[in-house]
């Protein structure tokens, strides 16, 4: 048994573990980077740890600093929440060899399932089908040349520790090859530290469905129906629901039946979910998650179980204590995304500061955000901001409530996915239950009508100074103490470094977008540049990738506004470049 749990990550799922805690009677201990001083998680919690710079891999990646933060606050548990080092069986192990608990599987369950080759060696033992595709890693381009002719076209190229669509890249002829397999092994060492790849055989029009799981130490396992989440871009989910409207109760049963099947083969324990393509009426086993996902919402409020909450009771010893015949499906939920992302611009990282924000409410609505007015977005992690979810007694009604909800979410200051999802569900494709994972590449009218749903700039109003007493922060060998200060004559500039004010920040009031003092090719965003691909001297197209930068863990190209011939090149691999950053010049034409 435990009674303090440390959260090993950020956000809107550290606030979702932390509540789950506060409703089982146990104490939640934050820890936070220097970018995430001010965010709503750290002051939630009962206590707060800094773990290092804005950098993941300085702090949320940081294995030694997150241990050293438990010891230090009393937390005798780890729950890791999802991405950072949720999937990492080093880390696992490092929190069992410090004495703590970690809430989730054990290290030996997630080396057999986490890693993308094992799974589908240890699916196919266990009969449950697999995409066409390889056991191995793969080596180099030109064995996925090979594999590329023995499967036929198009084919995938895959991160062995991924997820979330990162280090993942399509390949629909041979001549692509060489720069897929270069650009999935750099966003997957930079995501996963890992550079290992695998190809399998691209269905091409298929459904995303996965199963959820839950598993005790005794040999016990349920599965809580299926998810579809096939509304994505980049191979990132945007809209999740449950149940699937492609799913026969008996598939639902048979495909469930697999998932369970497969987790007790490898003694699996916590929550996880078995990832399937469907298409033509066939499953085929993907990828397990063997974590809490972002879309376990819906889950939860169509089969009445905290899926959080269960992780941790399962983590203190206790036995399954739901049956397979009782967990029935009750209505219909939906998950649209918010991330801070300009849909028109190919879903790119949108920065800034939130100005004015406000959640809808009523009936069937549940927001889980990580965010608040007067915030600012920091550039280094995922850009998700929040998620809504809505249930309705039908499909139907759910997707209803979703429609009202979005129209009521207010959030002022950056660019969100608002209008897409407004525009898709009210799509007929979408709304017939029909969508696929082409679903936004195979119909662009989504983007026009997102054009017309995009809210019109605004100027946040000022926010004034709270009243007395004045707040501040002290931060002391990286834990933080909240400190109420009465009467006047004292401003933050008269504290020390280390305690900072707690007061609002006021609101940008004014966007402003940098132009280019020369004629050059300007980075939009905020990002450190990944590649390179243009040179002194050389003739580029419009339109043609020049540099890619990458931020809020996403890659986003950046292209020749115009064609013409390249002077100065100013930015190498590695270099972090602010939004209106000029990367290179055009040669002035005598």
């Amino acid at each position: 048994m435990f009674r303090t749990v440390l959260v090993a990550n950020r956000g809107e799922i550290a606030l979702r573990v932390m509540r789950a805690c506060r409703e089982l009677g146990l104490r939640c201990v934050a820890v936070y980077s220097e970018a995430d001083r001010d965010s709503p998680h750290v002051a939630y919690a009962d206590d707060a740890y800094l773990i290092g710079p804005a950098s993941p891999a300085e702090s949320y990646l940081n294995i030694e600093a997150i241990i050293r933060a438990a010891k230090a606050t009393g937390a005798e548990a780890i729950h890791p929440g999802y991405g950072f080092l949720a999937e990492n069986a080093g880390f696992v192990r490092a929190v069992t060899a410090a004495g703590l608990v970690f809430i989730g599987p054990p290290a030996e369950a997630m080396e057999r399932m986490g890693g993308k080759t094992a799974a589908r060696r240890e699916a196919t033992a266990a009969g449950v089908p697999v995409v066409p595709g390889v056991l191995e890693p793969v080596t180099d381009a030109a064995e996925v040349c090979r594999l590329g002719k023995e499967f036929g076209y198009p084919i995938a190229i895959k991160a062995v520790g991924g997820g979330g669509g990162r280090g993942l890249r399509v390949v629909r002829s041979p001549n692509e090859v060489d720069e897929a397999f270069a650009a999935a092994r750099r966003e997957a060492e930079v995501a996963f530290k890992n550079g290992e790849l695998y190809v399998e055989k691209y269905l091409d029009n298929p459904r995303h469905i996965e199963i959820q799981i839950l598993a005790d130490r005794y040999g016990n396992a349920v599965a809580l129906g299926e998810r579809d989440c096939s509304v994505q871009r980049r191979h990132q989910k945007l809209i999740e629901e449950c149940p699937s409207p492609a799913l026969t109760p008996e598939l639902r049963a048979e495909m469930g039946a697999a998932a369970v099947r497969l987790a007790k083969a490898v003694g699996y324990v916590s929550a996880g979910t078995l990832e399937f393509l469907y298409q033509d009426g066939r499953y085929y086993f993907l990828e397990m998650n063997t974590r809490i996902q972002v879309e376990h919402t819906v889950t939860e409020m169509v089969y009445g179980v905290d899926l959080v909450a269960a992780q941790i009771r399962i983590a203190q010893g206790e036995r399954l204590w739901l049956k397979q015949e009782d967990l029935v499906p009750r209505g219909h939920a939906i998950e649209c995304r918010i991330n801070a992302e300009d849909p028109l611009h190919n879903f790119r990282p949108a920065l800034g500061a939130i100005g004015a924000y406000h959640e809808p409410t009523g009936f069937g609505v549940r927001v889980d955000s990580g965010v608040r007015a007067n915030y600012l977005v920091p550039s280094h992690y995922d850009s998700l901001l929040a998620k809504l979810i809505t249930w309705g007694a039908d499909r139907n009604e759910a997707i209803a409530r979703m429609r009202r909800a979005l129209a009521e979410y207010r959030i002022e200051g950056v660019t969100t996915i608002i209008p897409f999802h407004r525009a898709a569900l009210e799509h007929p494709v979408f709304v017939a239950g029909e969508a696929t994972v082409n679903f936004i590449p195979r119909h662009p009218e989504l983007f026009t009508r997102t054009a017309e749903l995009m809210p019109p700039s605004t100027t946040p109003a000022p926010v004034e100074p709270a009243p007395e007493p004045r707040r501040f922060t002290v931060e002391v060998n990286g834990r933080r103490f909240g400190v109420a200060v009465f009467g006047d004559g004292v401003s933050a500039a008269t504290v020390q470094s280390a305690i900072r004010t707690l007061t609002p920040r006021r609101a940008i009031t004014k966007k402003t977008t940098l132009a280019a003092p020369v004629d050059g090719v300007i980075s939009p965003i905020q990002g450190r540049v990944v590649a390179v691909r243009v040179a002194h001297g050389q003739h580029v197209e419009a339109g043609q990738v020049l540099f890619i930068v990458e931020a809020m863990k996403m890659e986003n190209e950046i292209t020749a506004p115009h064609s013409g011939t390249i002077g100065e090149v100013r930015v190498d691999v590695g270099t972090t470049v602010e939004a209106g950053a000029v990367l290179a010049t055009y040669q002035l034409t005598t």
